[in-house]
Formats: C-alpha cells, sequence, structure tokens
C-alpha cells in the first residue's frame, strides 16, 4: 500500500477555489504509510453519522489518493480501478476503511482510492471561480493515474473508474466531459447516473444564499477569508435549511435532487453509441429506505404527503398502488424516490450506449426489524468485499452472506479485467438482461423493472 500520494497541490493560500495545481515535486523516499488529509466536511447529520461512519484526517494537502498492488514496479500491466466515493458531494473519503484496496489487490488489480474537494470548496458556485472544482480534482487524479501507474505495477491503458453515489453521478459527468475523454477504459456506476446536477441559476442561488448565512460578500475572496471551521458549521446548517424545506421557489431544481451541493452544469449530457468506454451501471432495490427507516418517515408518510411528494416527481402514486397492492403511503413513496433518483437514472445511461451491463442489488438488511431492506449504499460491503469491516456492519448487521460478497466483487474485478462482468448486456430492444444479486440466488433476469416500465416514459 502507497498511501497519502499527492495528485495535486494543497488548494489553499492563493489556490483556494482554483483548478487544481500539479502537486510539489519532492526529492528521496516520500512516506507513504499513512492516509492524507481529508477534504474539510461537516458531519453526517444523525442518525447517519452512526450509519455511515467518517473519517476525518486534517491538513491541506487533501488532494491524494491510495494506492494498493499486488506488484509493484513496471512491467506488470495489470488492471486498474479506481474509486471515487460517495457523500452526497459534501462528505466521505477514500480513507474509509471501508475502502481499502488490499481485497481487490489480492485479486490481481492495481487499486487507486482518490480524495476530492468536497461542500463550498469543491462544488459552491462562486463569481469568477472555475464550478465543479471537486470533479476537476477528480479528472486530475485520472491523469496522475495514466501518468503514473505503470510504475505502481498498473496498465493505464486498462484503467476502470468506479463509484457509489455522488461518486457515481461525478463518473456521470465525466463521461460528458472532454478533459476526461481517454483517462479511462471502463467505468461501473453504483446509484447513480448522468441526471443529478444543478443549473446555473440555480448554483448561484445556492451560492448568494450561503453568503447571506455567512454575512459577506458572494465572492471567492470573502469566502476564502472566513476562517475554516465557521465555513464548515454553515455548510452543516445550510444542508440542515435544505433538509427541513427543500421548496423549489428557494432552491430551484435542487429541490427535488436532494443535495444542495451538486455539479453545475447546463443540460442533461447522456453519452451516445460512440462513447468508447465500457458501462456497468445498476442501482439497490430499495435505496430510499436509507433516508426513510432510520429517520422514521418512513411510517410516518400519510397518503396525502406521499401523493405530493409523487407528483412532485411527475410520478402517479396510485398506478404504483395498482401493482403493490397493500403497500404503505410511506413503501409507495420510497419505491417512486428509488427509481426517480435511482433507477430510471441508471435505465437511461444503460439505453444510451449499446452493451451496457445492467444489475440490480436486492439482498434486505436485517437491521431496523428487516425495515431498512436494500436501502442505498448497502453494497459497498460487497463490492469491496469486506463484510467484517467495522464501516460496514452498521448497515448490514454482522451475519451478512459472505458468498454474496464473493460473487459481486468477482463481477466487478471481472468487469475491469475484460469488460464483461459475467452475464449477458442490456438490450433496450430485447431482453433488458439485468444481474439480480441476491442472498443464494444471483440470477440474470429479462427486465426485472418491466411493472414500472411503462410509468417511466415522460420521467428524466
Amino acid at each position: 500500500a502507497f498511501l497519502g500520494v499527492p495528485y495535486a497541490a494543497a488548494p489553499f493560500g492563493e489556490r483556494r477555489f482554483a483548478a487544481p495545481a500539479p502537486a510539489e515535486p519532492w526529492t528521496g523516499v516520500r512516506d507513504a504509510t499513512a492516509c492524507g488529509p481529508t477534504a474539510p466536511k461537516a458531519p453526517y447529520a444523525p442518525p447517519f453519522d452512526v450509519l455511515i461512519p467518517e473519517t476525518t484526517v486534517p491538513g491541506e494537502e487533501c488532494l491524494n489518493l491510495n494506492i494498493w498492488t499486488p506488484e509493484p514496479g513496471p512491467g506488470a500491466r495489470l488492471p486498474v480501478m479506481v474509486w471515487l466515493h460517495g457523500g452526497s458531494f459534501s462528505n466521505g473519503s477514500a480513507n474509509s476503511s471501508g475502502y481499502r484496496g488490499h481485497t481487490f489487490a489480492r485479486d490481481g488489480v492495481v487499486f487507486v482510492g482518490v480524495n476530492y474537494r468536497l461542500g463550498v470548496d469543491g462544488f459552491l458556485h462562486l463569481p469568477g471561480t472555475p464550478d465543479n472544482r471537486g470533479l476537476l480534482d477528480q479528472i486530475a487524479a485520472l491523469a496522475w493515474v495514466r501518468d503514473n501507474i505503470e510504475a505502481f505495477g498498473g496498465d493505464p491503458d486498462r484503467v476502470t473508474v468506479f463509484g457509489e453515489s455522488a461518486g457515481a453521478m461525478a463518473i456521470g459527468r465525466l463521461l460528458a466531459d472532454p478533459r476526461a475523454q481517454g483517462l479511462f477504459r471502463r467505468a461501473v456506476l453504483q446509484s447513480g447516473a448522468c441526471h443529478h446536477y444543478v443549473r446555473p441559476d440555480t448554483a448561484r442561488r445556492i451560492g448568494e444564499r450561503m453568503a447571506r448565512q455567512l454575512g459577506v460578500p458572494h465572492t471567492a475572496e470573502a469566502f476564502a477569508a472566513v476562517p475554516l471551521p465557521e465555513l464548515i458549521d454553515a455548510q452543516a446548517e445550510l444542508r440542515a435549511d435544505f433538509a427541513s424545506r427543500p421548496d423549489p421557489a428557494v432552491w430551484g431544481d435542487a429541490a427535488l435532487n436532494g443535495m444542495v451541493f451538486e455539479p453545475v452544469a447546463e443540460r442533461l449530457a447522456l453519452p451516445g453509441p460512440d462513447l468508447g468506454v465500457d458501462l456497468l451501471v445498476g442501482s439497490n432495490r430499495e435505496e430510499n429506505r436509507l433516508f426513510m427507516v432510520p429517520t422514521g418517515r418512513f411510517t410516518a408518510i400519510t397518503d396525502e404527503r406521499a401523493r405530493r411528494g409523487a407528483a412532485a416527481y411527475g410520478m402517479d402514486l396510485d398506478r404504483y398502488a395498482a401493482s403493490r397492492p397493500g403497500a404503505s403511503p410511506g413503501e409507495l413513496l420510497e419505491a417512486i424516490g428509488t427509481d426517480w433518483f435511482y433507477r430510471i437514472p441508471a435505465a437511461r445511461l444503460a439505453e444510451s450506449v449499446p452493451g451496457s451491463h445492467v444489475y440490480e442489488f436486492a439482498w434486505r438488511s436485517p437491521r431496523f426489524d428487516g425495515e431498512l431492506g436494500a436501502c442505498h449504499a448497502l453494497e459497498l460491503g460487497f463490492v469491496f468485499d469486506l463484510l467484517d469491516d467495522p464501516d460496514y456492519v452498521p448497515m448490514t448487521g454482522e451475519k451478512a452472506p459472505r458468498e454474496l460478497a464473493r460473487t459481486v466483487h468477482a463481477a466487478w474485478v471481472a468487469f475491469a479485467r475484460t469488460g464483461d462482468p459475467g452475464w449477458a448486456a442490456y438490450d433496450p430492444a430485447g431482453e433488458r438482461t439485468t444481474m439480480v444479486f441476491d442472498d443464494g440466488a444471483c440470477r440474470a433476469e429479462a427486465d426485472p423493472r418491466a411493472a414500472e416500465r411503462e410509468l417511466w416514459h415522460d420521467v428524466r
């Protein structure tokens, strides 16, 4: 393992809110035995602070990466997997113990985990500075991998970028960014795709709102002068305000997306058939239960509230109820939210790129008396084959099926090696083959979402 390796200069001082600059060179041997600093961030609010443990390392050199390799040194030409963590573009880090790459190295892959800027520093719109600084960090990291990974045993022509939630949404934007072209050959998008962004007018509105909250002008210079602890506290307050009343009149198109910090883009940009990147994309069967069950919202949703929520998403509650006899209002709104946020974007992406492979993760967690279900982020311990890691136990419980973890992890490794995870490609004009991962019953199905698909036609 080579940990805390800088791929870009520390984004502070005169480099604050700027595009990433080359890392400062060094001579001699650099200590790479401990993870480097993490991007400044506010902690998760309860109860998510327990379900998704955070790792924080103070320091300014936060644009760094962690590498695990089975065969350091040039010549091995092993497949490379570059991990972009999730966290609503505001939380998370590559330093999490659940993101250790030794299981990938065990199976012949060079693994790279990337730390990138978050929240205000990475994604708040500030006049005169580049938008999407966190995405620019990711591009810089991928360029570093292209230029340096051969020295760690990797093949720069066999790079797979993979990510979950915000990490997958970031990849969805990178697929359409010419600056990222040629930096990766394959991509895995877990619970996120191309649809998650805010338009420039919304980004400006959110930036101005945070400036008023801080009592400073909406300029990079004014924000840079705010002490970092105060800025982090203000970021947490902004997110709490957003979560308490996500009114489109206040927050624009961010209100439906559920995140106050997101990439800025003029429009949806789905890649086409000439993308030249192999895709593996999918979602979990009950994603939105993570956000509804631990908070108590799941059982508190009334029929009226479910109808308002469905209408906001442009979905028909009655048509969902017809295909789910006896479902509660919370169950119906959860299914609609899962489709709108995760399943439909995954399907749209797979439809746009011929030869894509699609999966659905369906194993249900026993936590919260079984109500947590196949929720958002549950697949991570299985992808990393690290079910015993303390970061995953709060969500999976202590008896998650290890054989399923070996199966899921092996599919990801196979995809990185060959572009084939082990089942047929998704054909929008045919069977729409989808691999369903479940305990003891992993199976390739023909369009497991056929019952809902007719409800999706007019949804973005």
